[in-house]
This record gives C-alpha cells, sequence and structure tokens, in this order.
C-alpha cells in the first residue's frame, strides 16, 4: 500500500527520461551550420495547430479545473490532486510544452488593450479568463492541480522548511512588481517579458538558453525544501488567482465538518497560509489597535502617488528594455562620443535608410508611452502594499482554523492532519 503514494513520482521521473530521449533523438540531425552573420534565433514559434486543437486546449482546461474542484470539495481527496497534478504536467508541460500558458497570457491580454493593431486570441483569452472565473467559484483550483508550473513543483515537494516570516513578507512582494513591469513592457510592445524569463518552458521543451534551464533546475531543487518557490515568489497570475479567491463563492476547508480547534493542523501547511483561531475573546484589544489601523489606512492613497511618482520618472529607464529605444542610445552615443555602434541592430539601421530624427522621434514616443504606462504601475504597487500593510492591522474574531483564502494554494495538504472524516 506504501507503494502507491510514489506511483506519481516513478511517472515524474518517467517522464523527465522520456523528454530526454526525444531530445537526444534530436540531436542526432543538428540544424546545418550556416557561413557568415546567420545565427538562429533564441526563440523560435512552436510548431502551428489548427484551431480545433487549440479549443481542445481549452477544453481540456475547462474540464481539470472541474475535476481539481471536484476532488478538493466533494472527495477531498489529495491522492486525486495528486493525480490530476500529474496529467496537467504531463499534457499542459512536456506535450504542449507550455504553451497555450495562463501565466503567459497576461501579455496577450495587455498587449490587446493598449494597441489597436493587436487582437487576443480567443484561446489565449479563455486560458487567462477560465482560471478566474474558477477561483472566484472554487479558490485556487487553478494552482492546486491544472498549472504545469505549479505541478512540477507540487510533485517534489519532499521536505517542508518553513520560511520566516519577514523574509516571506519582503518575497511575496515580487510577483506584484513582476506582474506591473510584465504588464508595462507588453502594453508598450517590448518584450514579453513572462515567456522570455519563463523558468520552466526551457525544461518542457529543453530549447531554452542555458541559464534558464540552470535557473528553472535551481528552482526545482529549492523546492524540494521550500515548496513551490516560483508560485510563491515570482509567478504573476498568482497575484491575479490570490486576489480573485479572497472572493470566491466556495473554498477548501481544512475540516470537513465543524472544527475541534484540536491545533493539528497548526503546522501542517508548508506555505503558513492557516489561520489560527482566537482562543479568547480580543475584542479590547481590536480596540486599542483602531487608531493605528487608520494610520495604515490613510498611508494607502501616500503610497500610491509616491510609487506613482518614483515610475513615472523611472519611465526613461525601463523604456531602454524596448529595441528601438536601445538602438536610438547606441547611435545617439556615436554621434555624441564617437563610440562605434557594431550590434547587428545598428548594423541593419545603418543599411536600412532609416534617418536618425525618425529614429529618435520613435524613441520619444516609445519613452511617452512608458511615461503615460509606469505611473499606473506605481500606482497598483503603492495600493497592494498599502492595503498589504492595512490587512496586518485589521481582522475578524476567528473561531476556528481556516485557510488563507488568498495564499491558500489549495493542495490539501492540509487534510490529513485533520482528525474529522467525511462521513460516508
Amino acid at each position: 500500500m506504501k507503494l502507491k503514494k510514489y506511483i506519481p513520482y516513478l511517472i515524474l521521473a518517467v517522464l523527465f527520461v522520456w523528454h530526454t530521449v526525444l531530445y537526444a533523438q534530436q540531436q542526432r540531425f543538428p540544424r546545418p551550420e550556416f557561413e557568415g552573420w546567420y545565427t538562429f534565433p533564441t526563440h523560435q514559434f512552436l510548431n502551428q495547430r489548427g484551431p480545433m486543437w487549440e479549443y481542445m486546449d481549452v477544453a481540456v482546461l475547462a474540464i481539470a479545473l472541474l475535476a481539481v474542484a471536484w476532488m478538493m470539495l466533494k472527495k477531498r481527496s489529495r491522492q486525486g490532486l495528486s493525480w490530476i497534478s500529474l496529467f496537467s504536467l504531463a499534457y499542459f508541460g512536456f506535450y504542449r510544452q507550455g504553451c497555450i500558458c495562463s501565466i503567459g497570457s497576461i501579455q496577450n491580454l495587455s498587449l490587446a488593450l493598449f494597441n489597436d493593431n493587436y487582437s487576443v486570441p480567443l484561446p489565449a483569452l479563455l486560458f487567462f479568463i477560465l482560471p478566474l472565473i474558477a477561483a472566484l467559484l472554487f479558490g485556487r483550483v487553478f494552482c492546486a492541480g491544472v498549472c504545469p508550473h505549479g505541478a512540477i513543483q507540487e510533485l517534489i515537494g519532499f521536505k517542508q522548511v518553513r520560511v520566516p516570516k519577514t523574509v516571506e513578507s519582503v518575497l511575496a512582494t515580487l510577483p506584484f512588481v513582476y506582474l506591473g513591469i510584465s504588464v508595462l513592457f507588453s502594453a508598450t510592445k517590448s518584450q514579453f517579458l513572462i515567456c522570455r524569463y519563463d523558468p520552466f518552458v526551457g525544461i518542457f521543451r529543453l530549447d531554452a538558453p542555458c541559464t534558464m534551464i540552470i535557473f528553472g533546475s535551481l528552482l526545482l531543487i529549492v523546492g524540494i525544501f521550500v515548496n513551490r518557490p516560483y508560485c510563491r515568489y515570482l509567478c504573476p497570475y498568482g497575484v491575479l488567482q490570490n486576489i480573485f479567491s479572497r472572493f470566491s463563492v466556495k473554498h477548501l476547508t481544512i475540516s470537513p465538518a465543524e472544527c475541534k480547534n484540536c491545533r493539528l493542523c497548526e503546522s501542517g501547511c508548508p506555505y503558513d497560509a492557516i489561520l489560527q483561531s482566537d482562543p479568547v475573546q480580543e475584542t479590547e484589544k481590536s480596540q486599542k489597535k483602531w487608531k493605528g489601523s487608520l494610520i495604515y489606512f490613510l498611508m494607502i492613497p501616500v503610497l500610491a502617488a509616491a510609487f506613482a511618482v518614483i515610475f513615472y520618472n523611472l519611465a526613461p529607464e525601463l523604456a531602454v528594455v524596448n529595441e528601438n529605444v536601445k538602438l536610438a542610445r547606441e547611435v545617439r552615443l556615436e554621434k555624441e562620443k564617437g563610440i562605434k555602434a557594431v550590434s547587428k541592430s545598428a548594423i541593419a539601421f545603418y543599411e536600412s535608410g532609416k534617418t536618425e530624427v525618425e529614429l529618435f522621434q520613435e524613441e520619444q514616443f516609445i519613452i511617452g508611452r512608458f511615461r503615460k504606462g509606469a505611473p499606473w504601475v506605481g500606482i497598483f504597487l503603492g495600493l497592494s502594499l498599502g492595503i498589504g500593510l492595512f490587512r496586518l492591522t485589521v481582522r475578524n474574531i476567528r473561531t476556528e482554523y481556516e485557510p488563507d483564502r488568498g495564499r491558500c494554494y489549495s493542495c490539501g495538504k492540509c487534510f490529513k492532519f485533520c482528525p474529522v472524516k467525511i462521513e460516508t
């Protein structure tokens, strides 16, 4: 019977070996070597599939979301969630090679919202919307067993090491920054940051730069001890899942019935997402904290305004990520200081017949777009920080142990700690 719990890990190992064998077979027929300046692009488009297959992916996504919700809310089966995670890793990860991706769809949507010449493909839009709808209905079911990024980390989390709360609080702000910057870069047609620096797609495809494969591998090694490091400290889509899940109609509960306050689950969550029960009424303490809470509440608009100003001033530096801005600065450096522009973009520019005036005008236009968008990123980060600080000072009195609806990944690991069982 004990072997059953190791079956998913054996299958995971088989998937890795199978994928490596396929990669080795591809190396038997290496790509041709070209003479001259030609180099293969770092990122290449995958073979395009027909629209029917793209909607098939959407259907699989919807079914997987419902299956996770059923396993989590009705069956309360941690083993069932593990099997769905394994399927999602095999299908959305190794078979579909991380594309279409709900995490990356953030960029498609932001690009379409702020650029009239681009329309987001419907499958990409559905991959963005469906997990959020599921979060509103059932909590973070997408994170629990559908996302291949979460699945590959969840299946290797063998040892639980708690991160100090101070460190956890600092690292937890990174996804908010990553989300804001990624939306800004894609909206200004500068870069798809999430796709370029995705740590696991390189493992799924085995064609990413060596540095990204190393980064993904290091995350997996860390994930053995610190569960889901990417989900907790980097994933931009997790920010949206966190927000939407807080308003969910139904959500995972630690106990299938009334909580006995036995405290057995207190240390059972590797993500520190279990909210403890209050042993005594703390009404008087809450009244004493009221003035402090008011101060933090008034700080929210101040932080939003401060971050908006900071990001507005940072806009010219952030705009350097755009290739045209980078090229304009290289050409200007050659013109003003005589430093020869030798990049391929500069050589192509001089051969194109485009004037420097046109290039510099385009640079100013792009910087102007960054100046318009960067303050909104600052407002978002300021509001997030201010609301987060305010929430630390205000909370309701709890009579039982319950999961934090935003931070809980609905993984079901807390089920085994509760002595209350489902009546059959």
